[in-house]
């Protein structure tokens, strides 16, 4: 049998105080960069922060978007790592508000959207999340990656280089555009699902006031003999991967899907009126044919022509 312990032999034990330094230390803080100890947080509390890109893209598009703008979607999704895709919206006059909303939900901090109207036009509005500003193009030339075939090639997920054009210092709306465009193509450092390389360009020159994209593959020759050095530029060459298309600015906002308006292109046409003038043009050729046709009568008429005197021969 097993003996009792008798209540005179327990020992009580004693509450230790939190305060006491023989207490069980306390578990450190995690961090981004892992587990730190308080006197590590201490010293980086007091030296300066450092930036950290958190930049994330929501990309989506329009209802009854046409196949080859959808294909060109998701080219650019495929050239971003730090996007996130979401399903289609519905373009009208309260698409502001939900695509703020859905910014926000999924915890992004810039849009790209892309209407389609009348199965024809493509719209790209470049949007920073709430508070604007806000770009609206129209998508010109556009080429997707299936239709080009080129035979460039570069890893999925890398981060590029950013390659813009001299004419973009000109003027204070191309700044503007400039940094929006750094923004929201540049890949952040170390991002989870970005690649540790650069292997490839963005290119973005003005020509005739629209900005055209480009997307080179960076090669290097990997012979030991030819092998390039640190900095060297003369062996480097370029090969174009894909896609392509022209953006034509039409109005910056100062908020996000709307606002007031910065800057407004004077020499935008909307492609309504383009097709509107086609059809007048049209319109006018059948007109000129209608008008051909009555001065030809009115001619017969006040002309008549005189009977000829054979004309009654093989009657009898």
């Amino acid at each position: 049998m097993v003996k009792k312990r008798k209540h005179s032999e327990t020992k009580v034990v004693e509450p230790t105080n939190k305060d006491d330094d023989n207490s069980v230390k306390e578990r450190p803080k995690r961090t981004l960069l892992g587990w730190k100890d308080k006197t590590e947080v201490k010293e980086t509390e007091s030296s300066p922060a450092v930036f950290r890109n958190k930049e994330k893209v929501l990309v989506t598009c329009s209802r009854r978007i046409n196949y080859r703008y959808r294909h060109l979607m998701l080219n650019v999704v495929s050239l971003l790592p730090h996007c996130k895709k979401d399903s289609k919206v519905d373009s009208k006059s309260s698409k502001g508000a939900t695509l703020n909303e859905l910014v926000e939900l999924k915890s992004c901090s810039s849009c790209l959207f892309f209407e389609c109207r009348k199965h024809k036009d493509l719209y790209l509005w470049m949007v920073k999340s709430p508070s604007g500003p806000s770009v609206k193009f129209i998508v010109n030339a556009v080429h997707t990656m299936e239709e080009l075939k080129l035979t460039g090639n570069h890893l999925r997920g890398s981060r590029p280089l950013l390659s813009f054009s001299s004419n973009f210092d000109n003027d204070a709306h191309w700044k503007l555009v400039k940094e929006m465009i750094t923004q929201i193509f540049g890949i952040p450092k170390e991002h989870r699902k970005s690649k540790p390389y650069h292997d490839h360009v963005f290119n973005f020159s003005i020509v005739d006031d629209h900005i055209w994209f480009r997307n080179y593959q960076i090669t290097v020759p990997h012979n030991e003999s030819d092998k390039v050095a640190r900095g060297g530029l003369e062996k480097m060459t370029l090969i174009e991967v894909g896609p392509r298309f022209c953006l034509n600015p039409i109005k910056i906002f100062g908020g996000s899907f709307g606002g007031p308006t910065l800057y407004e292109n004077p020499l935008y046409v909307s492609p309504n009126q383009i097709r509107a003038l086609e059809k007048r043009q049209k319109a006018g050729k059948y007109a000129k044919k209608v008008k051909a046709k009555k001065r030809r009568k009115m001619h017969e008429l006040s002309n008549p022509l005189e009977p000829s005197e054979f004309a009654d021969m093989w009657k009898e």
